[in-house]
């Protein structure tokens, strides 16, 4: 893999982008830079001076589209990324899930979302057992060592009851499944309040792809295996749906978070993902708050019939995204955004844009 050195001139509908949405992305995450800079991650986008654009942008005065474009122009210098010579990439698309929930396990709500446990913790790689696969981020001590922590069966048999971990009961576990691959979810309570939760950690096992594993075994057909598909084979078959969504060992935890109804849920990064404009990416290879060409030719997600171009913002992650061209598309909120993003599973091209120096630029 490569980052080869690219023109904004040969970034092809770079002039039509709406510049000055993903410029609003971008300065979405200001005051969380401000705080900290971003860790700098393994393809090199240095989070100080990402920092240092982001302090930039917010004392540009809006000026529409034309104003946007030139500040990327100015601070950032385009990368594409090149895997074995080619531009290959794929990106799918999420989204956030709103289902009814209990605060109280009833006999309707009886399957749990659960909060992360104390004893779950993140791995330096320094600590990681050589015999782990590298990509294996969670795990917990046991006495002088660390081992793997519990899969999704094993927590789904009572690993972790009777610790008080249940965040919210749901009356599905389909429809928890779907949260766990999203990675949030607005919980439409009893009393008629929304409940926002966020993903705060997952087991450390590798996720593995349900709607593949139905291909492979001929359950569905490739065509019938979008979100969509998948979700009424799986309700409509409970016994085999158990064992199936076992198969993905990764579990995720999930925290309380707060946000203003109008936003998108919180981030990994830590702010309101914006529909069409946030990208969740591999957090072991990009730095939070980069923005990322998106360029997939056969992909459309809205009205005007366009091939998906456009900048993004790196908001967030997911147990699925790992390589450096391998990105989910945030699209929105409830039923309508979850079917426009479960038809999403489309080759793409992806251009990081570095940031200069600022006293250079």
């Amino acid at each position: 893999m490569i980052l080869r050195a690219t023109p904004f001139s040969e970034i092809a509908g770079w002039n039509a982008d709406a510049h000055e949405a993903a410029l609003d992305a971008f300065l979405a995450g200001v005051s969380r830079m401000e705080k900290a800079p971003p860790k700098t991650r393994q393809l090199g986008i240095d989070g100080a001076a990402l920092r240092e654009a982001a302090r930039a942008a917010r004392h540009l005065s809006h000026g529409g589209r034309d104003a946007a474009r030139a500040f990327f122009e100015r601070y950032f210098a385009p990368h594409r990324i090149e895997i074995d010579g080619t531009p290959s990439g794929f990106v799918t698309g999420y989204y956030e899930p709103e289902v009814a929930a209990s605060l109280t396990r009833t006999d309707a709500f009886d399957t749990p979302l659960y909060r992360r446990p104390d004893d779950l913790i993140e791995i330096a790689a320094s600590e990681r057992p050589p015999d782990w696969n590298p990509e294996i981020e969670f795990g917990r001590r046991h006495e002088d060592r660390i081992v793997a922590y519990h899969d999704r069966a094993a927590i789904e048999a009572g690993a972790l009851a009777g610790r008080g971990l249940e965040l919210a009961w749901l009356a599905d576990p389909v429809e928890a499944f779907f949260i766990h691959v999203q990675g949030s979810a607005r919980l439409r309570l009893q009393d008629g309040r929304i409940l926002r939760v966020g993903y705060d950690g997952k087991s450390g096992h590798a996720y593995t792809s349900i709607g593949r594993l139905a291909v492979e075994r001929n359950i569905l057909s490739k065509d019938a295996a979008d979100k969509d598909g998948l979700e009424a084979w799986l309700k409509a078959h409970p016994a085999a749906a158990k064992g199936l969504m076992q198969e993905n060992r990764s579990f995720i935890f999930f925290r309380q978070t707060e946000a203003d109804a109008a936003d998108g849920p919180i981030g990994v990064a830590g702010i309101p993902l914006c529909p069409g404009r946030s990208l969740a990416i591999d957090r072991m290879l990009h730095t939070f708050h980069t923005p990322i060409w998106v360029e997939a030719t056969s992909l459309t997600i809205d009205e005007t019939g366009k091939p998906f171009r456009r900048l993004v913002i790196a908001h967030d992650t997911g147990s699925a995204i790992v390589g450096p061209a391998r990105g989910d598309i945030f699209v929105g909120s409830g039923q309508a955004a979850g079917s426009v993003a479960g038809g999403i599973r489309h080759a793409a091209s992806m251009t990081v844009l570095m940031p200069k120096a600022v006293d250079a630029a």
